[in-house]
This record gives C-alpha cells, sequence and structure tokens, in this order.
C-alpha cells in the first residue's frame, strides 16, 4: 500500500502548487504515473473527509493519492478544480449551487432537485461531476449558549434580540454570496451589535468562552451536542440542502474509468450522527484526522 502524502498547504505553497504543476493530461503522461489529487476545505469536517477518501482509494484500488487538504474555501478550490490542480473534493449541494453556480434555491426546495441542478451545472460549466450524495447534510444552525441571558427557537426569534446580541462566523461566510451574511441579514433583517470573524474552529470556542452570542453552527458539529448548545430553526427557510457529496473532474475520469464506481461505493454510507462523532474525536478528543477516518472506514467494512 503507498503511503499518502499528507501536505497542509499554506496560502504560499499552493500559489507555488498552482502555478508549477502540470497534469499528466497536459504532460502526456501515463495514467498510472498520476496520482489522484484529493483536497478539501480547511476545517474539521473537511479534514476528515479527505482523509477518508484518500485513504479508500488507496486501500481498494492500485491508485496512488496525493492529498492537499486543507487548501481553503470554495473561492480556491473552484478554480483549482477547473483547472486541474486538483481532482476531486466534498462539496455541499447548496453551497455549489449558490456560491458557485450563482442560482437560487426555492424555499422547500428537495435535495434531489437541488442534487440535479448543480450536477448538470458543474457538468457543463466546470466539465466535472457530482457523484452520489455521501448521506449526511451539513447545514447551519443559529447557535447559542445554555447560560445565556435569552432564549430562542427560531431564527427570526433571535433577529428580534440581534441590537442587542454579538455574532461570530467564519470568514468565508462574510464573503460569500447568495447564501452569505449579507442575503442572510437581510432576509431576517439582523442587526447586530458586534460582529466578529473567526476560523471555523475556533467559533466554537467563542461561543462557549462568551466571546459571542450567537454562532452560524454546522449541525454535523459534534461540539454543539457535547456542549449543550441550544440551536434554532430556520423558519424562512433561507437556507438550501447542503447535502454532501464529491465532485470529480471529468477528465480524472476518463483516465480512471473504474474510480467513480469505487467512490460511490461511499455514497450513503456516512449518517449525520456518524460526521458529528468523528469531528467530536477531533476536536473534543484531539484524535488525529487519519486514524479518525480509518476508524470509520473499518467499522463500515469499507477496508480491510
Amino acid at each position: 500500500m503507498k503511503k499518502t502524502k499528507l501536505l497542509i498547504a499554506s496560502l504560499l505553497s499552493f500559489t507555488l502548487f498552482l502555478t508549477g504543476c502540470g497534469s499528466s493530461e497536459e504532460t502526456g503522461g501515463d495514467a498510472t504515473d498520476r496520482p489522484i489529487v484529493v483536497s478539501g476545505k480547511n476545517w474539521t469536517e473537511q479534514y476528515i473527509l479527505s482523509q477518508l477518501i484518500a485513504i479508500y482509494i488507496e486501500e481498494t484500488t492500485d491508485y496512488s493519492v496525493d492529498l492537499k487538504d486543507g487548501l481553503g474555501e470554495v473561492a480556491i478550490l473552484t478554480p483549482a478544480l477547473q483547472n486541474g490542480e486538483i481532482d476531486l473534493y466534498v462539496e455541499y449541494t447548496g453551497t455549489g449551487l449558490e456560491a458557485v453556480l450563482g442560482e437560487q434555491a426555492e424555499v422547500g426546495e428537495s435535495s434531489e432537485s437541488i442534487f440535479n441542478r448543480v450536477k448538470e451545472g458543474y457538468e457543463q460549466t466546470y466539465n466535472a461531476t457530482w457523484l452520489q450524495p455521501l448521506g449526511f447534510e451539513n447545514n447551519y444552525t443559529l447557535a447559542y449558549s445554555e447560560n445565556a441571558d435569552f432564549k430562542a427557537d427560531t431564527y427570526s426569534d433571535i433577529a428580534k434580540r440581534s441590537a442587542d446580541l454579538s455574532f461570530g462566523a467564519p470568514h468565508a461566510f462574510y464573503e460569500r454570496q447568495g447564501d452569505g451574511y449579507d442575503a442572510f441579514a437581510d432576509a431576517y433583517n439582523f442587526e447586530f451589535a458586534k460582529r466578529e470573524s473567526f476560523d471555523p474552529n475556533v467559533m466554537y470556542q467563542a461561543l462557549i468562552q462568551g466571546d459571542v452570542d450567537v454562532i452560524p453552527a454546522f449541525t454535523t458539529d459534534g461540539r454543539i451536542e457535547r456542549f449543550n448548545m441550544q440551536t434554532t430553526t430556520d423558519d424562512l427557510g433561507f437556507f438550501p440542502r447542503y447535502d454532501a457529496a464529491i465532485i470529480v473532474r471529468q477528465p480524472i475520469l476518463d483516465l480512471y474509468p473504474d474510480l467513480e464506481d469505487v467512490l460511490n461505493q461511499l455514497a450513503g454510507q456516512i449518517s449525520e450522527q456518524d460526521m458529528q462523532q468523528m469531528n467530536a474525536r477531533v476536536d473534543i478528543d484531539n484524535q488525529d484526522y487519519p486514524v479518525v477516518a480509518r476508524d470509520f472506514l473499518l467499522s463500515k467494512g469499507l477496508i480491510d
């Protein structure tokens, strides 16, 4: 078994990677000499999923993998995918639809409808396809501390008190179009007294420590249950479905004709509870990404 190369890239190394590396499609190299470049975003769940996919490919095929995880958010990963600098990563359907394709989900639109729209859009625009969903959705929920001096069941409840509350979110959430902060605040008439920007993993600690009052927590984050964070409902249906699925460049599927079938063996295998537990093992129990990913694959009988 080939050893996965783990490269957590800084912005500088990523820039060098983009300018200095060419794919085998461009250089004429044999497909068997070209590693499959697995990438992902720079927060816990994505590190785990990147490791999980890399391990699964290496354990079930003869292909080599170049793991370049933690490269950044969708604004970095989408052009990297389009340009052939990375070959696949896990994305969420609502993000693909609104933040990348610039389309809007209808209120209450089904998972199947959104998935079909992003699949068609990416195939037409980016020469990449969405594989079958992994089995879980990672949506947003506005969360607040159990020790807060207010109670809220819905986003609208938070909006009514927002002038007295502070809000903390990941940097990318403020920059995203379609399903980012500006459109979100406009939909609910949020007028938070203060807004803070955090690394996604720091955001939860900021809430626990009382540095902010409200955060847009990810529903698969294990810290919600472990720290008894209070959650609220998106009562206006602002956010679309965010079903997780692997996006793969079509040229890499042409090089490796059986790769799609291999990766689709992961479809439906990861539940929301599975993802919560894996995230908690890293974020709270301080376990390593590859250990958590391999344990999950073994527990499901996906590798020996």
